[in-house]
């Protein structure tokens, strides 16, 4: 044989040893415990690294100021009469805005109310369009920031 060939036959490839192989398996173990150690004693937080850090505006706080209840009698001559309570929606900046110029509200509420055909309390839907008048009335008397919206409470007949 050649001394090349020889030489390939004396010295056979050197084989990886176990422990070679398990050097990067313990690395992660140790790394994933270390990580695991840090979080478990509060060294730090992975939800707080994720987390935004910028806070979210706060809203002003939602105020529901009460309507006096308007209970008149529905012309016509029928003798019915109708109730209604009603709350405005606002923040607390306009509240004492609302609660100053109730009359104003009140006799906007009671102005509309007793305009109102007496047949057309019969009608399908006249509780939705009661509803958006009297918002644009008070939106009207309070202005359009002062309010959020109009929650109807009670409306019914006598």
């Amino acid at each position: 044989m050649t001394d090349a060939t020889a030489n390939l036959a004396a010295d056979p490839p050197a084989k990886a040893s176990g422990k070679k192989k398990l050097i990067p398996i313990l690395a992660a173990l140790a790394f994933a415990g270390g990580g695991f150690a840090s979080t478990y004693l509060g060294l730090w937080s992975p939800a707080a690294i994720m987390a935004s850090k910028e806070e979210a505006p706060k809203a002003p706080a939602v105020v529901f100021v009460t309507v006096p209840t308007v209970d008149l009698i529905i012309p016509g001559g029928s003798g019915q009469s109708l109730v209604l309570a009603a709350s405005l929606e606002t923040n607390s900046a306009h509240q004492a805005e609302v609660a100053h110029l109730m009359p104003r509200v009140s006799d906007a509420f009671t102005s509309f109310l007793s305009g109102i055909d007496p047949a057309a309390y019969d009608k399908r839907g006249v509780l939705e369009i009661i509803r958006a008048e009297l918002l644009a009335r008070t939106r009207y008397v309070l202005g359009e920031d002062a309010i959020k919206d109009l929650l109807i409470t009670e409306f019914r007949f006598k």
